[in-house]
């Protein structure tokens, strides 16, 4: 990365234009592993497009002259509704990682999901001042699993978050046409893994990562593994991959405190909902009884207030952090968010709502039915 290149990302007055920068700096197979989904990526467009099937009903006349984007997440006060999401290996876009943006996280007062496959330690992350949650999946070792909720409590962290929505890693073509695997300088830093893993080489016709995935991670998860979870921390509990009402209910029933509506980035299932479209159906079966988390397809400030008008209380944001990292380190993770929470104050504004929950009672219109 140039100086030229860090420039251009602080120059960006959108996050398409931090994208753009990110692109011209990403090695293409890197670039592919980030912005890729699964199968015929269909999901990945269907996120994006139900944001832009949405319309919001902006209220007049209110007196707002400047916007509180403040919130509450998971008990915790958050400058704006939003986290930045779980999201592995991240020195392969930069070299200093989930460092450098856990960092930008503290400067922007939001939450920092660190992942189980982060390239950087828990204790290490939590180090930097961010309030962190940390992110689980379950590892067929469940020695290891209650090592990493053990660690990630003494580190400091605030939630638990477990993703229930990869039994398998699904089919993501691009890295299978390029037989991505890691470079030996990036490894799962909270496993303990060295360069000579299952993710470090390359296989013919596959991804190193899924074959890596498929050794570690534990299938076939049930319910009573989240109750067995729940009974062994006090933090708060949160269960990401949630699209059907009835999962959420039954979180809830298991002792949940907040479930993340996902579909993974559409890096699962090909042919899964919308995240967007499962939002408001999730939100009523959980009747305040969790917090609702919005994760997938979140691209700017509208995108957080449309969500927040579907009843999420906040969103975890993806990949427009790594492209910020990718195009400038710190400092533009810095831009990235920086820029949300302007167009979302912005917005908020001209919706006629002086705070979050304003936000939350804003009416919707769908410009387009349901499929």
């Amino acid at each position: 990365m140039t100086t030229a290149d860090a420039n251009r990302a602080m120059a960006a007055v959108c996050l398409a234009d931090v994208r753009a920068a990110a692109e011209a700096v990403l090695e293409p197979a890197v670039r592919d592993f980030v912005d890729g989904g699964s199968g015929t990526e269909a999901v990945l467009a269907a996120n994006r497009a139900a944001f832009a099937d949405v319309a919001l009903v902006p209220r007049v006349l209110t007196g707002v002259t400047a916007a509180d984007t403040g919130a509450r997440l998971l008990g915790g006060d958050a400058a704006m509704p939003v986290a930045i999401a779980p999201m592995a290996y991240q020195r392969l876009v930069h070299e200093d990682g989930e460092l450098a943006a856990a960092r930008a996280a503290r400067t922007a007062g939001v939450p920092y999901v660190v992942s189980t496959l982060s390239s950087h330690r828990v204790e290490d992350i939590a180090a930097t001042g961010a309030t962190t949650w940390f992110q689980l999946y379950c590892l067929r070792d469940r020695g290891k699993n209650h090592e990493l909720v053990a660690r990630a409590e003494a580190a400091g962290c605030e939630a638990l978050m477990v993703t229930v929505d990869v039994p398998v890693m699904g089919r993501r073509l691009r890295d299978v046409r390029n037989g991505f695997a890691l470079p030996d300088h990036v490894r799962a830093a909270n496993l303990d893994t060295g360069p000579g893993t299952e993710a470090h080489r390359r296989f013919g016709g596959a991804s190193a990562l899924a074959v890596h995935t498929s050794a570690a991670f534990a299938p076939g998860l049930s319910w009573r593994d989240l109750a067995e979870l729940r009974g062994r921390t006090s933090l708060p509990l949160v269960v990401k991959g949630i699209l059907d009402p009835r999962d959420a209910r039954a979180a809830v029933d298991a002792g949940a405190d907040g479930v993340v509506v996902s579909n993974h980035g559409g890096r699962q299932l090909d042919g899964a909902v919308p995240s967007l479209r499962a939002l408001p159906a999730v939100a009523e079966a959980v009747s305040g009884d969790c917090e609702v988390l919005l994760d997938s397809g979140v691209r700017d400030g509208t995108d957080v207030l449309k969500a927040l008008a579907l009843g999420a209380r906040g969103v975890l944001l993806g990949r427009p952090v790594l492209w910020g990292l990718a195009a400038g380190g710190e400092h533009g993770v810095d831009r990235v968010l920086g820029l949300l929470r302007t167009e979302l104050s912005e917005n908020m504004t001209l919706a006629g709502c002086a705070d979050t929950a304003a936000a939350a009672g804003l009416r919707t219109e769908w410009t387009r039915p349901h499929a």
